[in-house]
């Protein structure tokens, strides 16, 4: 099963003959001082032709090697005259430094590579040795990898299902030394290659906006680091917390409420009350302009919910069963909130707002 484009190119590149791969994994893993141990990571992804996975990856600081090669199959030590027939498929392994890049930015990168739509190959390139995958050497990276590609589903960048798959690592077999580098090698070959293959092409039909989307999945996943699950599902996918076992539907102490992502003021405990709910209750905004309504026909009932400006956080719904003088009734989750008492708003930057506690 080898690919129209690559063949031609495949056989000469072959010609340079083959180096010990040992070599370049003794250089990659050359000793250091006791006292300066080097910590890396290591993550593995499968995007179609290996050729074109390992440029992007190579150019990212932080990265320290990118080595192609292949996985999942049922044959030891493969080659590329075999590796299809063992039912390997061609992947990239890259050995990081976590201080400098962050998994996270792997599988962003990952994503704006390949069509993760497409479960019978890449592009040009067709067959199981050419789809796409994850594979995961931790419960921390399988964690990151499933909630990144969530946030590719939600993204609607794409309209067909995502298909990409999520696995555990299975043993890596380094690919020939002229498979390595080969952008670098054999950079006309490799360009006729690419742009005969169509992912240029794809890739920029689907990310023409892709600094604009990597910056919000990667805050989306900022997101998941700072804010607590339910603090995620409240803000971030319209979730509801549990009446009467929230952090704030009975604080009585004096402050002011603001959004938990943004910091935003929303909500003044002058203006609390006790609904009677289980959720926090408000009669009024704090800063009005900071709180967008929206109308919400989920649950099949049409109500008006409530999301703060800055942020877009989901906070909750405003009704018309408030007490005066406004007869509203602002219904907001905790989880959306930070509560600041009165003594730390000075300390905090909303001095603005002491004197409303002042007699």
């Amino acid at each position: 099963m080898k690919r129209f484009l690559r063949i031609a190119i495949v056989l000469i590149g072959a010609l340079v003959g083959v180096s010990v791969i040992a070599g370049n994994s003794n250089n990659d893993q050359q000793a250091k001082p006791k006292d300066q141990p080097r910590v890396t990571e290591t993550a593995l992804f499968a995007g179609g032709c290996f050729w074109c996975m390992e440029k992007p990856f190579e150019d990212l600081e932080g990265v320290i090697s990118v080595t192609s090669g292949y996985a999942g199959g049922r044959t030891k030590s493969p080659t590329y005259h075999d590796y299809a027939a063992g039912n390997h498929i061609e992947v990239v392994q890259i050995i990081y430094d976590p201080t400098k890049i962050s998994y996270e930015k792997l599988l962003d990168t990952f994503w704006h590579q390949i069509d993760p739509t497409d479960a019978g190959g890449q592009f040009v390139d067709r067959g199981h040795a050419y789809t796409s995958g994850i594979f995961y050497y931790n419960d921390s990276q399988k964690k990151l990898a499933e909630a990144s590609r969530q946030m590719l589903e939600q993204s609607g960048i794409f309209k067909q299902p995502i298909v990409t798959p999520i696995s555990a690592a299975p043993e890596f077999w380094p690919a020939e030394e002229y498979h390595q580098d080969y952008y670098k090698k054999n950079p006309l070959r490799y360009r006729f290659y690419r742009n005969g293959s169509g992912r240029d092409t794809f890739l920029e039909k689907h990310w023409l906006d892709k600094k604009i989307t990597s910056a919000k999945m990667e805050n989306s996943n900022n997101l998941r680091s700072r804010l607590t699950p339910l603090q995620y599902k409240v803000t971030q996918e319209n979730g509801t917390e549990p009446a009467f076992h929230n952090e704030y539907w009975d604080n009585k102490k004096p402050g002011i409420y603001v959004d938990i992502v943004s910091g935003e003021p929303l909500f003044s405990s002058l203006d609390k009350f006790d609904s009677g709910t289980g959720w926090p209750s408000f009669s009024r905004p704090l800063v009005k302009e900071n709180v967008v309504e929206h109308t919400d026909t989920s649950w099949f009932v049409t109500r008006t919910e409530v999301r703060s400006q800055k942020a877009n956080s989901h906070l909750g719904h405003v009704f018309t069963d408030g007490p005066p003088p406004t007869g509203l009734r602002y219904c907001i989750n905790s989880a959306a909130l930070k509560f600041i008492p009165v003594e730390k708003l000075a300390d905090t930057g909303y001095t603005e707002f002491a004197n409303l506690f002042r007699q």
